[in-house]
């Protein structure tokens, strides 16, 4: 009784909101401006991602998941449940279906082909000498570009595990970061790994009863995975080698693009490579700091 009398009250709001403030994407579900304007603001609180107008449609094809889920008739209740005490877990559910998770192993292949030529020599003498080597993938998604770091530093020093060489990689998704941390692909996303690193350094294994390769322990060890959120604070100390942030600082506005930039500028050793996106650029005050040194790459200068 208490469940379609629930029912009942929200169909009316949604009945009432119709007629006051326009839909936005036609549908099962009613999204209008004041729920989006919500939805927005939310996101950009939380994460720092910058949503228009032109996006509603994605706004509601991703989330119409979860009210369905949720067994919710309207956008209003379901933002209604994420500002309440209660929505915090559901916020990192929105949060997971509306950031784009599009990775594969060597994406943007020059970038490796950087590393592996104009970053690593010099830095894994260093190592050898005796010091030590951090790179960071700072939107690592489900984990295939730190274990394509992974397997360039491998192709160099097969004992690299055995120093101290260690790849961080952070993403604000907890469901990405479990993903990376298993390490489990399907056998057919590993199509781009060289054939020699593919059978040295990966293991068979399955995903719901299909085959997969698990990256093996020893490659794993190279690579700590950690929860981050790049608007937020950065625990961590020491300087990078290499920074890869590619592909996702295009979803924040200007100034937080240019804060996210100046922020990357004491955690660069001299004469580090930073790797971004192709339609990204450096920009701000943090732009001074570095020069072009590749397609999407730039070498810090300080």
């Amino acid at each position: 009784m208490r469940e379609g009398g629930g029912s009942l009250s929200m169909g009316f709001r949604t009945v009432e909101r119709r007629n006051n403030n326009a839909q936005m994407v036609p549908g099962e579900f009613v999204l209008d401006h004041d729920d989006f304007r919500r939805i927005r603001d939310m996101i950009h609180g939380d994460a720092g991602i910058h949503l228009t107008d032109g996006k509603a449609a994605l706004v509601y094809s991703r989330l119409a998941k979860r009210l369905r889920a949720l067994q919710m008739v309207a956008f209003r209740d379901y933002c209604d449940l994420l500002e309440s005490p209660q929505g915090g877990q559901e916020r990192h559910e929105m949060l997971a279906a509306l950031t784009t998770n599009v990775t594969k192993f060597y994406r943007e292949p020059h970038h490796f082909e950087h590393l592996k030529s104009c970053v690593l020599p010099a830095a894994l003498e260093i190592v050898r000498a005796g010091g030590r080597l951090r790179i960071w993938s700072a939107a690592c998604s489900s984990g295939q570009e730190p274990y394509s770091i992974a397997l360039t530093i491998l192709s160099l020093w097969p004992d690299a595990a055995r120093h101290d060489v260690r790849i961080l990689a952070t993403d604000i998704d907890p469901n990405m970061i479990a993903a990376g941390q298993a390490g489990t692909y399907p056998t057919s996303e590993l199509d781009p790994v060289p054939v020699d690193l593919r059978r040295k350094y990966f293991e068979k294994s399955e995903i719901n009863g299909r085959p997969a390769l698990r990256a093996t322990s020893e490659m794993r060890s190279l690579v700590g995975f950690r929860q981050l959120n790049l608007i937020g604070s950065w625990p961590m100390r020491g300087e990078f080698a290499a920074i890869f942030c590619r592909n996702v600082v295009i979803y924040f506005d200007e100034p937080t693009q240019q804060r996210i930039w100046q922020n990357f500028v004491p955690r660069l050793a001299p004469g580090a490579s930073l790797y971004i996106g192709h339609s990204e650029r450096v920009s701000g005050a943090a732009s001074r700091a570095f020069v072009s040194s590749g397609i999407s790459t730039y070498r810090f200068v300080g």
